[in-house]
């Protein structure tokens, strides 16, 4: 079996770009693939582009080869730009692999350890105080039993990243606060509750931060502080006993190694679209396993990543939760029926382990042709002194 054709594909599709890649053999079949890094899906795309010249007429059955070529093969090594355009190939390879065998993809990485993938929802941080009481025992009594109250969102302003908001940390944290302490209430101790800062705060802002809730409000935080830095995580966990969930962002397995042997994180937030698509994403479950680590999967994107995750989770001991953008609360159009025409359907909080071969999500190529790039750029923060700050 041979690698025919590389096509990568960008375009906008329900609320934001998606780079989708399809990987074509001579046997007929076909996989797909989808990268993360949103709003920069033309570098991707041209990464593709490269490792296309090179992978074509190459035995697709081979992954972890290719893997090491792609990640190795320009010398230098990595990045977050070429670990999403692994991601996506590496991704479309096992997809048109299991196909070929008649195997779901979860086979092809040990076989299936749960029956089913349980998910957690999203609560907009533009949510009103007021209306978190009934979210929350709505997300309960619909059996997730997992949510996250996003940070407060900034109040007015240009939110489309063209202009920009005025971000005050220590107001939006005192709005969290309140919120994340009415969610707990509302929900009952039996509720896995987390929240995101989406890392715009430092060492101290965050310290503050988790210092002023009881103990026992939130079960985790996640990225309050960039992650370039484990000795700046490692300074704040001297300063606070909440759990960290890190890694949304991580490209790679080495990028996890330190906060993984420090002991830094307690939930890795592995986006398998990001990291070096399931071969990578392996790897790091396995580090993670060693040192009692969960995997809580970082899923913002479309079907393709979402399967992508199902199957990861489907094989690994050690998984807690995987995002969904399909919640009571939250169903954001990332799933256009025109584009994607299957996808692994979500049954209450959880996804059932998909049977059929491959990832199970079938993609109507056609209408993909007539969808185009539209350029997005994130959300700008800044600080009132006229600081940037991150969104």
């Amino acid at each position: 079996m041979k690698i025919t054709a590389i096509i990568p594909y960008v375009a906008w599709i329900g609320f934001r770009n998606q780079m989708l890649v399809k990987v074509e053999a001579d046997n007929g079949q076909f996989g797909w693939g989808e990268s993360g890094l949103s709003s920069r899906e033309l570098a991707v795309d041209g990464a593709v582009r490269h490792f296309r010249e090179f992978l074509l007429g190459k035995d697709p059955r081979r992954m972890g080869a290719l893997w090491q070529e792609m990640y190795r093969g320009q010398y230098f090594e990595g990045g977050r730009v070429l670990t999403a355009a692994i991601s996506a190939i590496d991704i479309a390879l096992h997809d048109l692999v299991a196909k070929s065998l008649g195997v779901p993809v979860y086979q092809l990485l040990g076989g299936a350890q749960r029956d089913r993938v349980e998910c957690f929802a999203s609560v907009p941080g533009e949510t009103p105080l007021e209306e978190i009481p009934g979210i929350a025992k709505k997300l309960v009594a619909a059996g997730w039993n997992s949510f996250r109250l996003n940070y407060a969102s900034p109040v007015g302003g240009d939110y489309s990243g063209k202009g920009g908001s005025i971000y005050d940390v220590r107001e939006a944290g005192a709005r969290t606060i309140k919120v994340l302490l009415t969610g707990r209430e509302a929900a009952g101790r039996a509720a896995m509750i987390g929240t995101d800062p989406h890392h715009r705060m430092s060492v101290p802002e965050a310290a503050t931060f988790l210092q002023a809730m009881p103990p026992g409000t939130i079960d985790y935080v996640e990225e309050p502080i960039r992650a370039e830095s484990p000795e700046a995580y490692e300074a704040l966990r001297k300063l606070t006993d909440v759990p960290f969930a890190i890694g949304e962002e991580f490209s790679s397995k080495w990028a996890f190694k330190p906060y993984i042997e420090r002991n830094i994180l307690q939930y890795a937030r592995v986006d398998v679209c990001n990291v070096g698509g399931l071969t990578e994403a392996m790897k790091v479950a396995a580090m993670c396993e060693a040192n009692y680590i969960d995997l809580l999967l970082h899923n913002p994107l479309g079907p393709i990543c979402t399967a992508a995750s199902v199957h990861l989770a489907a094989a690994i001991p050690n998984f807690s939760h995987l995002e969904s953008r399909e919640s009571p609360v939250e169903d954001l159009p990332t799933t256009d029926r025109s584009v994607f025409v299957r996808r692994v359907p979500l049954t209450g909080n959880a996804h059932e382990i998909p049977t059929e071969p491959g990832l199970g999500v079938e993609v109507n190529e056609q209408a993909l042709k007539e969808m185009s790039l539209r350029f997005w750029e994130a959300p700008r923060l800044w600080r009132a002194d006229g600081s940037y700050t991150n969104w």
